[in-house]
Order: C-alpha cells, then sequence, then structure tokens
C-alpha cells in the first residue's frame, strides 16, 4: 500500500522545523500574502526558501496556502507570487479560487490542491475538481468515514482529509460571524474567533439566561479513526493548527507519526496510548467531528468558559554535552531541582530524565522561574538537541 501522508502546520520556520523532526511528512505554510492566516507570522520567500531546504534535505514537502478569494486586483500579484514559489521549488499550492488554479496552471506546473474552504464533500464535485487540474481534494470537514471510503473508491484524485484541531461553526471553515461582529473578514485570513466568545440571550432588554454560553465547536480529534483512513487507502492526513504552539505542533506530529508507523507494522497500541500523549498538548475539549457520522449539540462549547494555559511543556533542549551529562534548556514552564520530567524526542519512545542540578550563568539555583530563560541541567540520561522536556 502507498505510504499515507502526515501533513501538519507550520505558523513559523521553528515550528516547521519541529514538526518535520517530529514525524511530518510534510508541512503546509502560508506566505505574507493570499494565505488565510493573516494573524500567523508566516514565510518571507527567504523563510520559504530555507523551509524548503530543510524539508527536502530529510526526503520531506512544503505545500503554500494560496487560499485566499482574490479580488480582481489582486490578480497580477497573484501570478507573480506563484512564479516567484515555483522557482523556490515549494512542492505544492493550496488554493480556494477557481481563478489561482487557472493562473497556476498557465504561469506554472505547480502541484495544487484544493482547499476544505471549497467543501467538497460528494464524488462528482470531486471527479468535476480534478478534470479541472486540481491534483488534490481536500475535502469537507462535515464527512463521515463510510462517505470519505465511497469518495475515494470512486475518483482518480488525491484525496486529503482533516483529522485534527480547530473546528468551524460555519460550513467547511465558510463563515462571516468575524465579519458582522468585529469587522475582521474570517475568509481573508483575520478570523476574531466570535464563535468562541462568551454570549447571554436577550428578549427586548431582559437577559433571559442563567449562564454564559459561547456557540464554537469543540475541537476536532480522529486518532480512534486513522485505521479507517489509512484502510480506505486516504492518500493525506492533515492536521490544522498554523496558529498552534511549538509544543502543540511537536507532539502532534510524534503522536500521529507513531500511530501510523505502529498501523504498519502491524503493532497498534490500545488507542488510549495515543490519546493520552495527544492530551498532553491540548487545553479544549475534543469530539471526532463528523467522522463518526453522529452529530448532535454535544458537539458544541456551549457554557464552557475559557481553558486554563496547559503548562505541561516545561523547555527544549538546545545543547548536550555528553561528558558532563549537561543539557543547556530553553525553559518554557516552571519547574525545580530534583524533578523528574518526561522527554519527548524524535523516532524514540517517552523517557523520563531528572533535573539533578540546575544553573544559571554558572551559578546554582533551585528553580526554572521565568520563561525564555536560559539554563543548564545536570541530568541522568542522556538527551539531544531539540528534545523536549515536559512535566509528568
Amino acid at each position: 500500500m502507498k505510504k499515507i501522508e502526515l501533513l501538519l502546520p507550520a505558523g513559523n520556520l521553528e515550528k516547521l522545523k519541529f514538526a518535520l523532526l517530529y514525524g511530518a511528512d510534510s508541512v503546509y505554510i502560508g506566505g505574507e500574502k493570499y494565505s488565510l492566516r493573516a494573524q500567523a507570522s508566516n514565510f518571507t520567500l527567504s523563510d520559504i526558501k530555507e523551509a524548503v531546504s530543510f524539508a527536502h534535505e530529510r526526503g520531506k514537502k512544503v505545500y503554500v496556502t494560496v487560499n485566499v478569494i482574490p479580488r480582481e486586483k489582486e490578480i497580477k500579484g497573484v501570478v507573480e507570487f506563484l512564479i516567484q514559489l515555483e522557482k523556490l521549488n515549494i512542492d505544492g499550492i493550496i488554493v480556494s479560487s477557481p481563478a489561482i488554479l487557472k493562473l497556476a496552471k498557465d504561469n506554472t506546473n505547480l502541484h495544487i490542491s484544493i482547499s476544505t474552504q471549497s467543501s467538497i464533500i460528494n464524488k462528482d464535485s470531486v471527479n468535476l475538481l480534478h478534470s479541472l487540474g486540481y491534483d488534490r481534494v481536500v475535502l469537507g470537514r462535515e464527512l463521515s468515514i463510510s462517505e470519505i471510503k465511497y469518495i475515494k473508491e470512486n475518483t482518480k484524485a488525491e484525496i486529503e482529509v482533516f483529522i485534527h484541531g480547530g473546528m468551524c461553526s460555519g460550513f467547511s471553515g465558510r463563515c462571516t460571524m468575524s465579519n458582522y461582529m468585529s469587522n475582521r473578514d474570517a475568509n481573508r485570513g483575520g478570523c476574531a474567533h466570535s464563535c468562541r466568545w462568551i454570549y447571554d440571550i436577550y428578549r427586548s432588554d431582559e437577559k433571559i439566561n442563567d449562564y454564559t454560553f459561547n456557540i464554537g465547536s469543540k475541537d476536532l480529534n480522529g486518532v480512534n479513526f486513522i485505521k479507517d483512513l489509512y484502510d480506505i487507502g486516504i492518500d493525506s492526513l492533515k492536521v490544522e493548527g498554523r496558529m498552534k504552539s511549538l509544543h502543540y505542533v511537536a507532539t502532534i506530529a510524534y503522536t500521529y507519526r507513531m500511530l501510523l508507523d505502529d498501523i504498519e507494522s502491524g503493532n497498534m497500541r490500545d488507542i488510549s496510548f495515543y490519546q493520552n500523549l495527544l492530551e498532553s498538548s491540548e487545553n479544549r475539549d475534543h469530539y471526532s467531528g463528523f467522522l463518526s457520522g453522529k452529530t448532535d449539540n454535544k458537539l458544541t462549547l456551549y457554557s464552557k468558559t475559557s481553558p486554563e494555559a496547559n503548562q505541561s511543556f516545561l523547555g527544549i533542549v538546545l545543547k548536550y554535552d555528553k561528558e558532563k551529562s549537561i543539557a543547556t534548556v530553553e525553559v518554557r514552564n516552571h519547574f525545580i531541582e530534583g524533578e523528574v520530567m518526561e522527554v519527548m524526542s524524535p523516532n524514540k519512545e517517552l523517557f523520563n530524565v531528572k533535573a539533578l542540578k540546575l544553573y544559571k550563568d554558572k551559578e546554582r539555583v533551585k528553580d526554572a522561574r521565568h520563561a525564555l530563560e536560559i539554563l543548564e541541567i545536570e541530568v541522568d540520561r542522556d538527551l539531544k538537541i531539540n528534545d523536549i522536556l515536559r512535566r509528568k
């Protein structure tokens, strides 16, 4: 069977590198123009060049989102941008507009995926789009496993399916709440996530609810259905989250990579093992989306308030001196001398390490107090650059 692609988001170069190091086969990124994540760091052309070089050296891929719906005055700029992307040797683009498809076909030889924003949820639409020149269709997120299976069996197009991350209240992400409530265009990268605001209900001037609520969806977590998607022969499994943290990106890549490798080797563990790994990076409620085919009001957040920040991410190993057993660590959350931490390391099972002694500027300290400070830590196990330290 053809190997399934694990496709991760990357909001900047650091996240891109960690996504690929921790198990992603490919990443998708946004340029400074024509991308639907205006608030992400996004990539300059120089950044994209570095990203492609880093990925290709490891046999991996970089896709660029050009999924804005362009106005007439933007067309010329889109053509110039597409030509620049092809010169940088990217592996493909993700688009929403047929105009950008035509521009790409007329001016480049880029691999082209049509975005989930286009709400493709049946085989006839998939086959029509494939005949027009789209190489891959990213299905709408409103499909069950059985519907996805039927589409895959009845098309020659590559099929990509979202398996993890934020879900929209709008159909396949097409929502205008943000436009009306904050004057920020959700479909041009400015979504204010109005569905996640806290609301009251009024009749005339009288408030009639006894608790506040929001109307946002719980996040998608498709871990229970990865084996089904693998068996169906889906070409690419996609994670949402270019705005998410480095720890989130690395943990999601690590977990789904492990799950896919276990499926391929015939050694899949109990699903709770992978679920527990995923939950170590989450701070929002999740569910299986439409994959099970069952949807009801339990899938909406309603009365949930803003969750507490996840503080399991303790630090990143920047250097390691094997002779002295000293790791140089960039701190992300508080920990103390003597604490036993969990280590997530690319291509390895999780293991524990003890922080025997902590030093800041060669002076002994008792704890890590400040995010982003650099500490030297004497440890009882060998570590590697880019290992992630987490709270047990």
